[in-house]
C-alpha cells in the first residue's frame, strides 16, 4: 500500500485529527488511501512551543501510525494559507503564507492498534507488510 513518512508530531496530529493537508514540495495525481509513517524524528522546538496543549498520545517514531484517504491536491496560495490560519494557527502556522508548495487533503483517518516499526523513504513508498 502507498506510504508516506511524515515527522513528528506532525503525523500524530494528522493521526489525532488535528491536521488535515500534509505540505510538500511536489504535487501528486494519486488520490486514494495510503499509510501514515511516523519518521525517525521528532521537531522538538514545535513539540514544545505549538504543540504542547495538543493530545498526541507517545508519538512513536518509526511505525505505520494508520491509514489516510487523500482526496485533493491543492497549490498553497495565500488565500489557502489564511483559511487554513484561522482554522488553527498553532497547526498551520505564519509559515505557510509564504509557502511555494501544495497541500495534500488527507480525511478518513483511521489510527491503528497495532504500529509495525518500518523504516521510511522519501515520497511515496509502497509497503507491503501487514496492518490492524
Amino acid at each position: 500500500m502507498k506510504t508516506l513518512t511524515i515527522k513528528q508530531p506532525y503525523a500524530s496530529l494528522i493521526i489525532k485529527g488535528h491536521k488535515e493537508y500534509e505540505f510538500r514540495t511536489w504535487k501528486t495525481k494519486y488520490r486514494g488511501e495510503f499509510l501514515i509513517h511516523a519518521g525517525q524524528s521528532i521537531d522538538k522546538k514545535a513539540l514544545e512551543t505549538r504543540f504542547k496543549e495538543y493530545d498526541l498520545g507517545d508519538m512513536p517514531t518509526g511505525v505505520i501510525l494508520g491509514k489516510v484517504t487523500l482526496t485533493d491536491c491543492v497549490k498553497i496560495t495565500s488565500e489557502i494559507a489564511k483559511k487554513l490560519n484561522k482554522r488553527d494557527m498553532n497547526v498551520y502556522g505564519s509559515w505557510l503564507s509564504d509557502y511555494d508548495g501544495y497541500g495534500f487533503k488527507v480525511e478518513d483517518v483511521v489510527e491503528f492498534g497495532d504500529k509495525p516499526m518500518v523504516k521510511g523513504k522519501l515520497s511515496f513508498w509502497e509497503y507491503d507488510g501487514g496492518v490492524k
